[in-house]
């Protein structure tokens, strides 16, 4: 199984800046230490092109956010003040998702430890998202010949506004969300399948709805590919999250995503979207095992550790 990361996902914010960036350290340290990807495995993505960025973005938003020519009040909307370290993690972000779902399509699964940038919308960021992965790499698959249909599952507690936006008239790219209802952002988009759910949602509940919306994006959208957001955030400690999963509930979300993808013969890429938890740690914990599952679940062909290609990933 191949997994993306760079050490560029890590942005230098300024002093007390709310969003958790040393997760990312912290997740690739701990794939590492957890035997996933030995040291020096990990692959460096390519940042995705321009060509690349504009199938799901307005060009003159691809270029402004290149030249450094946005807005207080668009910097303000992203989360991030503009850097070219914040354009070059962005880029890499997007690139790690469609690097993903090339190997997802050789491999059968495919691990991004950044991405999930689902509230970046054609022509705009907003919520720490400036270019949408999923959306870039869904219409990259497409243009190279790959896929003709692609699944986005988003199982982070936030719904995948700019994703539902900038592929509301693709047919060919069924976007499930599956969210926070009173939980930002307050406007929803409408995605092809959208499950609101109510503050305090625990493990049980979110795995039934789960379960009959995964299985109504599979039937609808008769994938040749899944892009799958893992928000850790639906957890019951996450300072944004407002849901009450545990980590075991969590766990148990993963391994029911990877196995359906599996038993319905569509391979996926999978990004690491939110994560907001108190302590960090049990952000990291989540992560790593939507990680350690992807590799033991979600293979493709013979059984783990016989010699076929299942025992590659």
């Amino acid at each position: 199984m191949q997994i993306f990361h760079t050490d560029r996902y890590v942005l230098p914010l300024p002093p007390g800046h709310r969003f958790p960036m040393a997760r990312y350290r912290l997740l690739r340290e701990a794939v590492e230490a957890a035997g996933l990807a030995a040291p020096g495995g990990l692959i460096d993505p390519p940042a995705a092109t321009d060509t690349e960025l504009r199938r799901a973005h307005a060009a003159d938003w691809v270029q402004r956010v290149a030249a450094g020519a946005l807005t207080a009040a668009e910097q303000k909307r992203i989360g991030f003040p503009w850097t070219e370290a914040m354009v070059e993690r962005s880029r890499r972000s997007a690139g790690a998702t469609l690097a993903a779902c090339r190997a997802a399509l050789r491999d059968g699964v495919a691990v991004n430890l950044a991405g999930g940038t689902h509230h970046a919308f054609r022509d705009r960021g907003e919520g720490f998202c400036v270019f949408n992965d999923a959306a870039v790499a869904a219409l990259a698959m497409q243009a190279e010949g790959r896929v003709a249909r692609v699944l986005v599952v988003d199982c982070d507690v936030h719904q995948g506004n700019g994703t539902a936006a900038i592929l509301a008239d693709d047919p060919s790219v069924y976007t499930f969300s599956i969210h926070g209802a009173h939980n930002w952002p307050f406007r929803k988009e409408s995605s092809d399948l959208d499950i609101d759910l109510p503050d305090g949602t625990g493990d049980a509940d979110y795995l039934d709805a789960l379960a009959g919306g995964l299985h109504r994006a599979l039937s609808a959208s008769r994938p040749d590919l899944a892009i799958y957001l893992a928000g850790a955030d639906p957890w019951e400690h996450d300072r944004l999250g407002r849901l009450a999963l545990t980590q075991p509930g969590l766990a148990a979300r993963d391994r029911f995503v990877f196995e359906t993808l599996r038993d319905a013969g569509v391979p996926v890429a999978v990004a690491m979207a939110g994560g907001y938890g108190q302590p960090i740690d049990g952000t990291v914990a989540i992560q790593c095992e939507t990680v350690r599952l992807a590799r033991a679940v979600a293979w493709r062909g013979g059984t783990p550790g016989d010699t076929g290609v299942g025992a590659a990933l």
